[in-house]
């Protein structure tokens, strides 16, 4: 047995096992570089986005629209505010009450507070008579602002009871109040 044929036997067969390993590691990895068409996905979540973009615009129109109404209606409120024609008798909202009430004090109707008061001129419904003509929806809106805290209140009765005070209707009123609990229907 001749020792240089084997020697150069070591050398050549790891040789070709290299140059072969080598070349079908590089086909492998060539045929796994196949392009990935991803245009139809992103078309459609371009497509979705936009929708979503309109959905939002059109809220936030529904959203300031709802605004400028509140505006509207507060300041109709406050214009009509202005025109007050039937007198204020403190004397006889006194001896009702059995304390002194001020004329277009909103706390009188059973259900508004501090805090609900101040809500109220803030929106613009600064008297009896402007609470009086407003819709129980617009005194919904009113607390609404107020978060969801001022939400659970139930305005129902308000107008109809700012409508007895700014008419005078004393008596009237602290009956109605008694009866109801206090201004719950």
């Amino acid at each position: 047995m001749n020792f240089e044929n084997m020697d150069i036997w070591c050398w050549l067969i790891p040789a070709l096992v290299g140059i072969i390993s080598g070349i079908l590691g590089y086909l492998i990895g060539r045929s796994g570089n196949t392009i990935i068409d991803n245009s139809a996905d992103l078309k459609l979540l371009q497509d979705k986005n936009a929708k979503l973009k309109a959905d939002l615009e059109a809220c936030n129109k529904r959203v300031s629209s709802a605004k400028t109404n509140v505006a509207s209606t507060a300041s109709s409120f406050a214009a009509g505010a202005a025109v007050a024609s039937i007198p204020f008798d403190a004397a006889g909202a006194k001896a009702a009450f059995g304390k002194a009430i001020k004329q277009d004090d909103l706390k009188v109707v059973e259900g508004i507070g501090p805090k609900i008061e101040g809500m109220f001129k803030d929106s613009g419904i600064k008297t009896w008579k402007a609470l009086s003509e407003a819709s129980v929806a617009e005194c919904q809106n009113v607390l609404g602002g107020g978060g969801k805290r001022y939400q659970v209140h139930n305005p129902a009765s308000w107008p109809m009871q700012a409508k007895m005070a700014y008419e005078g209707k004393w008596s009237e009123l602290v009956k109605w109040q008694d009866e109801h609990d206090h201004g719950k229907l």
